[in-house]
């Protein structure tokens, strides 16, 4: 008759990198406040974003069996998107273990159009823009989604009618030119100096520009419509 040993073992688990070493008998992580701590965590990481947000977090695999933490935390991968088709972990610091999970953040919301074939360097107005409705988090960074961030930018190439506008797919109108005789306004805190200059280069508006006052000093200010440079002292 073979003789029979009972021993205890310890169970070497690997996940997302990391092993945890469990005790039996030990209380146990519940799967279900693992997958709510990602979903809580994404839904503040997205909080901001414009429009409907859906948060939708894949299931633990119910043959894990973690040591129960005091304080599970979620994190995002260095480079990874709170939003679209993603990745959360959530890990404890003691006893130490992690884990990945895949998840889903919807964004519905409004973006702009062109209505029309856009040409290269054209000046866009209202008309020629249309408001779209779509899962944004889906679409390119950059995705403009209000009709006042497009009108008078230029588009960087031609655009044919239904294109999503990206803020790198347009560029702001130039509000002062190489040459232009500007007007330099110094501000303080409790005052503010106006004089003429010349400017060195072309800029948008909040762009640094440099400017060549009366006397020959050259300065850098931000440019701003209406002609005007701004240095805040």
């Amino acid at each position: 008759m073979k003789q029979q040993f009972v021993a205890f073992s310890l169970l070497a688990l690997l996940v997302g990198g990391a092993q945890a070493q469990q005790t039996p008998g030990a209380a146990r992580q519940k799967p279900e406040s693992v997958r709510a701590v990602a979903e809580q965590f994404l839904k503040t990481q997205s909080a901001g974003l414009p429009g409907q947000v859906t948060v939708k977090v894949g299931g633990v695999d119910p043959r894990l069996s973690l040591p129960a933490c005091p304080a599970p935390e979620a994190f995002l991968q260095p480079g990874a998107r709170p939003w679209g088709k993603t990745t959360v972990g959530v890990r404890c610091s003691a006893p130490a273990w992690s884990l990945y999970l895949q998840a889903q953040v919807s964004v519905v919301a409004d973006y702009v159009a062109a209505a029309v074939p856009l040409a290269q360097g054209q000046p866009l107005d209202a008309s020629q823009l249309v408001l779209v409705k779509a899962d944004i988090a889906a679409m390119p960074n950059g995705i403009i989604t209000d009709v006042a961030q497009a009108i008078g930018r230029t588009p960087t190439i031609s655009l044919p009618a239904g294109t999503a506008l990206r803020t790198d797919t347009l560029r702001s109108q130039q509000v002062i030119k190489q040459g232009q005789a500007v007007r330099l306004v110094s501000r303080g805190s409790n005052f503010s100096v106006s004089s003429e200059a010349k400017a060195i280069n072309n800029a948008s508006d909040g762009q640094v520009v440099q400017v060549r006052t009366q006397s020959g000093t050259v300065v850098s200010g931000l440019a701003r419509n209406g002609g005007m440079v701004e240095i805040v002292l």
